[in-house]
């Protein structure tokens, strides 16, 4: 009896298991940092030679969205961000994550050939495709993108406040996702 009782048991639990796994939105990835300190940087702008840092956003709702010219899935959501950023609901802040890719070969060229490199090939992308945030920094190397968990591009952040996370959305964020979850949530982050 014992024999099989063991694998019966052993095989609901995984159909148990499975059922819930089916259930859940994959581009739904929990994060750790959600109620957390959004992590702290400062990164050259696209803009110029000045420097943003997310203290820089202390006392308003904002938007941290994390992109890249070479990223497919980017330029599906680009015009809905152009389209959001129109409406002026919210400050949304760009990431321009891993522009200079170890295949470059300025990849082995100082710094600040690097920098201008990236910062001309994220102007002239969204040139070309709009620009819809309030500034844009770059991640060269990718480590901001580390310090916030970012598993691919795009990802948005939805940061309160106080500087702390909210909400994190991977992939690309749709007219729907932006009506049904992100501006309630930035409304209710604007009242308190």
């Amino acid at each position: 009896m014992k024999k099989v009782l063991i694998p019966l048991v052993l095989f609901i639990g995984l159909v148990v298991f499975l059922a819930v796994g089916l259930k859940r939105d994959p581009r739904e990835i929990p994060s750790p940092l959600i109620g957390k300190p959004a992590p702290a940087f400062s990164l050259f702008t696209l803009a110029g030679d000045t420097k943003f840092s997310p203290a820089d956003m202390a006392g308003k709702v904002w938007m941290l969205n994390v992109w890249a010219t070479w990223c497919v899935a980017c330029r599906e959501e680009h015009p809905v961000l152009v389209a959001f950023a129109d409406k002026n609901q919210l400050p949304i802040v760009g990431l321009s994550y891993k522009e200079i890719q170890p295949q470059d070969d300025a990849y082995k060229a100082a710094f600040e050939t690097k920098l201008q490199l990236a910062r001309e090939r994220s102007q002239v992308w969204l040139q070309r495709h709009g620009n819809p945030y309030v500034t844009s920094v770059m991640d060269l190397d990718g480590r901001v993108g580390i310090n916030y968990g970012v598993y691919g591009v795009p990802e948005t952040y939805v940061i309160d406040k106080a500087g702390v996370i909210r909400y994190k959305h991977v992939g690309a964020v749709s007219p729907a996702l932006l009506a049904e979850k992100i501006l309630p949530l930035v409304m209710e982050l604007n009242k308190s």
